[in-house]
């Protein structure tokens, strides 16, 4: 892997004059000049808002608190060198940002439906403050549940348990909205494009909460769900499936709506989806038995289904379990949704890096996250993780915030190009070079051309036969080169669907020396 290093970033327009004819692109491109290609890698972090499990850390926080806090977590994003977070907005069909379907969330303020004061829009503050730092946003949806069963405050008269109250079902401690219910599908829907309509979101992100995990009765039997009303309805109309798959067909149908009403508004935006990390028990032979938990059958989640018809831009399976389990190892789960992956979707899995530094023997050692991300780089087929959750690479937990830089993400990546969405490439930057007066430093500056959006740039510089790479952020325009020693530098673009142009080229020394020829 080659060496990457971020160049110095500064803006010194004032002791700088342009040079003459400094425009990268104004001629042909150096045959021999060719950069090396960025490391392409997801890595994204889980930021959860139910019972304040990352952010905010507790309830009734003040504005300049939480803000705090959120710029605390994407600076530690930034820093580890990860490119992406998904942010929980919708814990339980209400909201971490002003929404006119739902009440504030209780675990911003600690009151449903009250506002944070002095008010801001923390969704919004998000994404542009992730948008600074070059990392994706990815707001996070839990279709479904109502009401969590640690929820404190009085339900606000706007939540849906009390405006659509046939349509939410009340399973043990928990409020659940129906999903046999199409009235359930469509809020959901409703509330998920709203946000994808306002905001300048990068991914939308819902995870394993489909039906609820089953619960028992005071003598430990199952308990069922309670949607016979919205069962009968179907059989009533001529349906003719059973139960079971037609639990299955009702969730099939929100990820199949939800993938194509993304994709018809802006269809940059990744689509994924975080199941259980084993789709059934014995898929492979060696994994679980019949006694073992059956998303398939007991959360009617067909995940593969999703997959292999390409109802997703990525699957992020939760593979919570250690490499060397036997009923449940992580690399031979992976191996097995490598091969599901008919339609060559991503699949980023997600990782269970909050069991490190935990007591007793749930206790996980830092090493065993880096060993799973390495297990992850070293299979074709998948090409990112998600970490769950935020709080211990806060808490740098066993060193894991230590460790993550040092072996595995010790260079910056951009997230894999989704080229099912879109291949067509960025035109080359318009570059150019100020040099200062008094100094010896070079100040870079580039302008986007072409019609093409331009999400990320790609600076690198070399020396000798070493390149060294920065990925910065659409709205850097320059950078500070200060050591004499950089020879050439390259410039790309890459849009917001991870397609990276052609990159303009100059030839730094040798264009320093014809200047200063035509000045002698």
């Amino acid at each position: 892997m080659r060496n990457i290093k971020l160049l110095p970033l500064f803006l010194l327009p004032s002791a700088f004059c342009l040079l003459p004819s400094q425009i990268a692109d104004s001629s042909p491109q150096p045959a021999a000049i060719a950069p090396p290609s960025p490391n392409r890698e997801f890595r994204g972090v889980w930021v959860a808002s139910v019972v304040n499990i990352d952010w905010p850390s507790k309830a009734g926080l003040t504005t300049a608190q939480q803000q705090a806090e959120l710029i605390t977590i994407l600076d530690r994003a930034a820093k580890l060198k990860l490119n992406a977070v998904v942010l929980q907005v919708r814990p339980a069909a209400d909201a971490l940002y002003e929404s006119k379907y739902e009440p504030w969330s209780e675990f911003l303020t600690g009151q449903m439906g009250k506002p944070p004061a002095p008010f801001y829009d923390p969704l919004a503050f998000a994404v542009e403050e992730a948008h600074k730092r070059g990392l994706e946003l990815h707001a996070w949806f839990n279709p479904y549940r109502a009401r969590h069963a640690q929820a404190k405050s009085i339900i606000s008269a706007n939540h849906i348990s009390k405006t659509r109250p046939e349509l939410v079902k009340r399973y043990g401690k928990y409020l659940w909205l129906d999903p046999g219910e199409k009235a359930v599908q469509d809020h959901s829907i409703a509330v998920i494009m709203d946000v994808l309509n306002r905001y300048d979101i990068d991914g939308v992100h819902i995870d394993d909460y489909f039906y609820p995990y089953p619960i028992k009765d005071s003598k430990n039997k199952p308990v069922d769900f309670p949607d016979q009303p919205s069962w009968q309805k179907y059989q009533q109309s001529g349906g003719t499936l059973n139960r079971s798959d037609w639990r299955r067909e009702n969730v099939n149908n929100l990820v199949q709506r939800l993938y194509q009403t993304i994709k018809s508004t802006k269809p940059w935006v990744k689509f994924g989806v975080s199941p259980f990390g084993v789709w059934q028990p014995g898929f492979p032979k060696q994994i679980g038995n019949d006694k073992a938990f059956n998303p398939y059958q007991q959360l009617y989640a067909d995940s593969r289904k999703w997959l292999i018809n390409g109802w997703l831009d990525y699957l992020s399976p939760q593979l919570y379990w250690r490499i060397e389990q036997k009923q449940q190892s992580y690399p031979v789960l992976l191996n097995w949704w490598i091969e599901q992956n008919t339609q060559a979707r991503h699949i980023w899995p997600g990782i269970y890096t909050s069991r490190v530094g935990q007591s007793g023997s749930a206790a996980w050692p830092a090493k065993e996250i880096i060993y799973q991300i390495k297990t992850t780089q070293g299979h074709n087929g998948s090409d990112g993780n998600i970490h769950f959750s935020m709080k211990p690479l806060l808490q740098n937990r066993g060193g894991i915030a230590d460790l993550l830089p040092q072996d595995v993400y010790s260079h910056q990546a951009l997230v894999p190009s989704s080229p099912w969405l879109d291949k067509t490439p960025p035109e080359k930057p318009q570059v150019s070079l100020e040099k200062d007066v008094i100094g010896n430093k070079i100040l870079l500056k580039w302008q986007p051309t072409g019609k093409q959006q331009v999400w990320l740039w790609v600076v690198q510089s070399k020396i000798g036969n070493e390149w060294n790479t920065s990925i910065l952020p659409a709205g850097q325009n320059s950078t500070l080169i200060n050591n004499p020693q950089v020879e050439d530098v390259a410039i790309s673009a890459v849009t917001r669907y991870g397609i990276q142009g052609t990159s303009a080229v100059v030839e730094v020394q040798k264009r320093q020396a014809r200047n200063l020829s035509t000045r002698n």
